[in-house]
């Protein structure tokens, strides 16, 4: 007994890639599951979104596709570089051993950062005091739980202090986790207004314009890395100066300068993305509804439905197409200009991202075609001994998309032309995807106005 078990450690020990063995049986029993190179990670963590356990029996055409499932949910938390497997299969009995490279956890970020909605919108006016500067500091995977803590001290034009600490278990059954957080937002500048579907700015030379404090906490029922769904409730205190709102009397859509409001908000996302920071096969569904209780009568309450969904399909070995679309609709009494968010800021048609188009409800349709033109698995950087830095991966990916978009304005839609009309562009980029989930686009795009251009985003699209 002592010789075979010496034995099984020997054939797992020595296979580093996934690779099977032969198992003759019709089916087998999962008799064992370990794993290697969790120095930090508790297998608990890993453990958690397994679809199978030990004891479980399994058909031996299942068992590759199983495991190798069960792989892409590991490498999808988002916490290692690599993953790979092996198994044993002896009289029936498999024993499978996950081998792990952890990322590096500790994040600090000097931040030199633009003032505006993104790089693009920056270079517009190419102003050199609207830039932001300070530290962030991001700890994953803190105490080997995958909780992450997050604190940003940000100094220039804009003023930012925030905090977070999300912890995904907090039950025995590990399937209920929370999340807290505080922020405060102070400028000298604020945007009082759009005009042509520009942002207008006033600038304060001393003092700040605006201030914005959060207080947030929520719940988070987590199923799997896929599937979960949660509440989040937070506090708003915003206050502007005068002038801002004799600027725009809309701007609260109240006489006061001030506002205090609570935020209660439900969600579901179920991600089957086969990667989830640059996908090319699976599906992305979220759907969210939020209702917002102003306090003191600062406001007219108003509640906000918004979802997405999109579907990314694996054409061939090089190449992938993706569709989609997201839409928004915010229901009130009356709107106030603070609140007129649509296309522009977390969701645009690429093409506009010069141009902001507020709005209470919308809709955006997005597709692209991709194909794989560089993919290498490690560049080795012989200088640098920590391998969790040395060896670098490069995925480059040529795209072709176009998307479309349109938003319902009844409030404020008098010079801004983009709005209540159809917006469309397209155009051709290339994606770059390396560690730590970094994707960086430069993509040229022509839109249904005639502008065209070069724009770089740091994100993925859809």
């Amino acid at each position: 007994m002592r010789l075979r078990s010496l034995l099984i450690f020997f054939l797992l020990t020595i296979t580093a890639n996934t690779q099977a063995q032969s198992c003759e049986a019709p089916q087998v029993v999962i008799a064992g599951i370990s794993f290697a190179g969790n120095e930090i990670t508790k297998e608990q963590v890993m453990r958690q979104d397994f679809t199978f356990a030990v004891g479980d029996t399994v058909k031996t055409e299942e068992l590759e596709p199983l495991l190798e499932e069960n792989r892409s949910r590991l490498f999808n938390l988002r916490l290692f570089h690599h993953v790979t497997y092996a198994y044993t299969c002896f009289g029936g009995m498999v024993r499978v051993r996950y081998e792990v490279q952890e990322r590096f956890y500790i994040y600090p970020v000097l931040i030199f950062d633009f003032a505006d909605r993104n790089f693009n919108a920056w270079l517009e006016k190419k102003d050199w005091s609207r830039i932001d500067y300070g530290l962030s500091l991001v700890r994953r995977n803190f105490r080997g739980r995958n909780e992450e803590v997050r604190v940003r001290v940000q100094q220039g034009f804009n003023k930012r202090l925030e905090f977070s600490y999300r912890i995904p278990y907090i039950s025995r059954a590990q399937n209920l986790g929370a999340e807290i957080g505080i922020a405060d937002y102070r400028s000298r500048t604020v945007n009082y207004t759009n005009l042509g579907n520009r942002q207008y700015f006033h600038e304060q030379e001393e003092g700040r314009i605006i201030r914005r404090t959060a207080f947030s906490a929520g719940l988070i029922h987590r199923q799997s890395v896929q599937r979960q769904e949660g509440l989040r409730l937070s506090y708003h205190h915003e206050r502007v100066s005068d002038t801002v709102t004799l600027l725009n009397p809309t701007y609260y859509n109240t006489p006061l300068h001030e506002r205090r409001f609570v935020r209660a908000e439900v969600y579901k996302a179920i991600n089957l993305r086969d990667y989830f920071a640059y996908p090319l096969s699976g599906s992305y569904f979220e759907i969210g509804a939020a209702h917002t209780f102003f306090l003191q009568q600062a406001g007219t309450d108003f509640s906000t439905l918004r979802a997405k969904y999109v579907n990314y399909h694996r054409l061939s070995e090089k190449y992938s197409y993706m569709i989609g679309g997201e839409a928004q609709l915010r229901l009130a009494r009356e709107h106030a200009f603070a609140d007129n968010l649509a296309l522009g800021f977390r969701s645009l048609v690429r093409g506009y991202e010069l141009y902001v188009v507020g709005g209470q409800h919308y809709g955006l349709f997005k597709q692209g075609l991709t194909r794989q033109i560089l993919d290498i698995e490690g560049i080795k950087l012989k200088f640098i001994r920590n391998p969790k830095f040395n060896n670098i991966p490069l995925s480059v990916y040529l795209n072709a998309f176009t998307d479309v978009g349109y938003v319902v304005d009844k409030e404020f839609g008098g010079g801004n032309p983009l709005t209540n009309r159809l917006l469309a562009g397209g155009g051709l980029g290339l994606h770059a995807v390396t560690f730590y989930d970094i994707v960086l686009r430069l993509e040229y795009t022509l839109n249904k106005e005639g502008d065209r251009g070069f724009y770089f985003s740091s994100s993925f699209p859809f």
